[in-house]
C-alpha cells in the first residue's frame, strides 16, 4: 500500500509574493519639453505658456505621464511646474523624467500600498520569475518592507528558495 500524496509546500504555511501583482497598471505617456523649445534649445516663457495654453490636455487623460524634456538645454524648474499644473486635471499620475523613471516611481509607490501587516510573523517568499521582468529595486524594497514584521523572507519559488532574512527566535 503506498503512502498518501502529502504536498509538503502547501503544509509549510509560507505565503508566495508575487511582485507582479504591483507592476504599474494603465497606459503610459511621455510629455516632451523639447517640442516647446525655439531653435530646439531655448525656451521663451512667453511662446511657452502660449502653446501649454494651446495644447490638448485630453489626450493625457487618466494616463500616467512621465515629464521630461529630452533636448541638451537648461530648463528653468518653473516650465516643469508649468506643465504639471496642466496636467493634473487629466494625468492619473505626473512624474518628472523619462518612461524608465514612470515606471519606478510608480512601482515603489504601488509597493508603498502594501498593508506589512499581513503579512506579520509570516514565513513569505518573494517570487523570482513570473510572466512580467520585475526590476532589482523592486526586490530590495520589498525586503526592505517586509523585513521588520515577517518571520523569514525567501526568495525564489517554494519548491526552491534562497533564504534572505530570518528573525531570530526569542
Amino acid at each position: 500500500m503506498s503512502e498518501p500524496f502529502v504536498n509538503k509546500v502547501a503544509e509549510s504555511g509560507l505565503i508566495t509574493l508575487d511582485l507582479e501583482k504591483w507592476a504599474p497598471r494603465g497606459e503610459s505617456a511621455v510629455f516632451d519639453l523639447k517640442d516647446y523649445l525655439f531653435m530646439g534649445m531655448i525656451l521663451k516663457e512667453k511662446d511657452f505658456r502660449e502653446a501649454l495654453k494651446a495644447t490638448d490636455w485630453t489626450v493625457y487623460q487618466d494616463k500616467n505621464v512621465a515629464v521630461t524634456c529630452s533636448a541638451d538645454a537648461i530648463i528653468p524648474v518653473w516650465a516643469y511646474m508649468l506643465a504639471a499644473a496642466y496636467l493634473q486635471p487629466y494625468a492619473k499620475e505626473i512624474v518628472m523624467g523619462d518612461e524608465k523613471e514612470l515606471h519606478r516611481t510608480l512601482f515603489l509607490k504601488n509597493l508603498a500600498g502594501i498593508d506589512i501587516n499581513e503579512y506579520a510573523d509570516k514565513r513569505v517568499v518573494i517570487k523570482g520569475c513570473g510572466e512580467t521582468p520585475v526590476a532589482d529595486y523592486v526586490y530590495m524594497e520589498i525586503t526592505k518592507l517586509l523585513r521588520p514584521v515577517v518571520k523569514s523572507i525567501m526568495y525564489g519559488e517554494p519548491c526552491s528558495t534562497v533564504p534572505v532574512f530570518k528573525r531570530a527566535a526569542g
